[in-house]
């Protein structure tokens, strides 16, 4: 079940990513999620790699990520990083005094490869944000 190829290779390389924007930085991340999902789409196709599932949460981001072997995960949740923080800074940085673009996300990520139990990831993405709801409001009854 090969979900990408290249010229004589098949291949199925997936991961969950999650990275966060630099705690100063969260309401205005707050503002901004709404545009973020399809910038994330559009710059994963600039690295051949589809953004399979994602959910934006308040204060950070999961994604499934499609990646060819030929990349690295850094190099493409990187140049994702990166460019993203451009176009926020360049669309919405007018808007907002002292915000810098380069400087949106904190440095670093969590990744992890996805294998058989790639439906129960695509589910917790999905549910992030319920889950954290629900434990939320069991916490107000202890």
């Amino acid at each position: 079940m090969a979900e990408g190829s290249l010229s004589h290779t098949k291949w199925e390389c997936k991961y969950h990513v999650v990275f966060i924007p630099k705690c100063r930085r969260k309401t205005l991340y707050e503002q901004l999620r709404p545009h973020l999902g399809e910038v994330f789409r559009d710059l994963a196709g600039q690295k051949e790699s589809r953004v399979e599932e994602g959910h934006l949460m308040l204060d950070h981001v999961h994604m499934l990520l499609s990646i060819p072997p030929k990349y690295a995960v850094s190099q493409v949740v990187g140049y994702i990083k990166g460019k993203s923080a451009i176009h926020l800074a360049r669309v919405y940085g007018e808007r907002k005094r002292n915000f810098v673009g380069q400087h949106f996300w904190a440095r670093g990520l969590f990744v992890s490869t996805v294998g058989r139990d790639e439906g129960v990831k695509r589910a917790y993405i999905r549910h992030q944000e319920q889950e954290d709801r629900r434990l939320e409001q069991m916490a107000l009854w202890r």
